[in-house]
């Protein structure tokens, strides 16, 4: 879809997307290479000081993907709130992933997924501010979807992003997950989740300019 985009707003998306897949992988990836968390948490505080160069005028970065990001910043205003909730959020990560409600788990996903929707407007460009609602509630609802999505993988990995009182209600333990048991409570349970994220689908339609 970037190849649909002028070079220069292409350009900038790609330098957002590199910066998401590369913290990112600082937590993903580092945690299956064996690399403790201190480590992990020590690399991603190295990229907060690399966004706050992005926004200093009279400073290059020097890493690569940083120089590239700096030039978005200028040229499209990309907000430095939005990249460093990325940062934020890839974090949360680091930690045994449990949410206890529904409510717990929102700011993780605003922080994973609408933030970059943030970022990504300010590149497209918009007359209207009801945009930065839409991509909000875009975001809540596609993360939602990809936790739905690899719910197993993701047990399997020690995460379970689904609130813990969706699963006692359902009667659906995190071994059922882990182990891919598939029964009517955890139809139930995907049930419960699905409406969610059309929740935030519909109110993301509802705010598009």
């Amino acid at each position: 879809a970037f190849l649909s985009l002028p070079k220069p707003k292409r350009d900038a998306l790609y330098a957002v997307y590199a910066f998401c897949r590369t913290v990112d992988d600082i937590a993903d990836l580092g945690g299956e290479r064996g690399e403790s968390p201190a480590s992990q948490r020590a690399r991603l505080a190295q990229w907060r000081e690399v966004v706050a160069r992005c926004y200093a005028p009279s400073v290059e970065p020097e890493h690569p993907i940083a120089r590239r990001l700096a030039a978005g910043v200028r040229a499209y205003g990309i907000p430095r709130h939005a990249l460093e909730a990325i940062i934020d959020g890839v974090e949360m990560d680091l930690d045994r992933v449990v949410y206890e409600k529904a409510d717990d788990l929102y700011p993780y996903c605003y922080r994973v997924a609408s933030a970059v929707g943030l970022c990504c407007i300010e590149i497209f460009g918009y007359t209207d501010v009801r945009a930065r609602d839409y991509a909000v509630n875009l975001g809540m609802a596609l993360q939602l979807t990809n936790i739905i999505r690899d719910v197993g993988a993701d047990a399997r990995a020690g995460r379970v992003y689904l609130p813990q009182e969706d699963l006692r209600g359902f009667g659906v333990t995190t071994d059922d997950l882990r182990l891919g048991r598939y029964s009517n409570a955890f139809v139930r349970l995907m049930a419960h989740a699905s409406a969610g994220a059309r929740e935030f689908y519909r109110a993301a339609r509802e705010a598009f300019p």
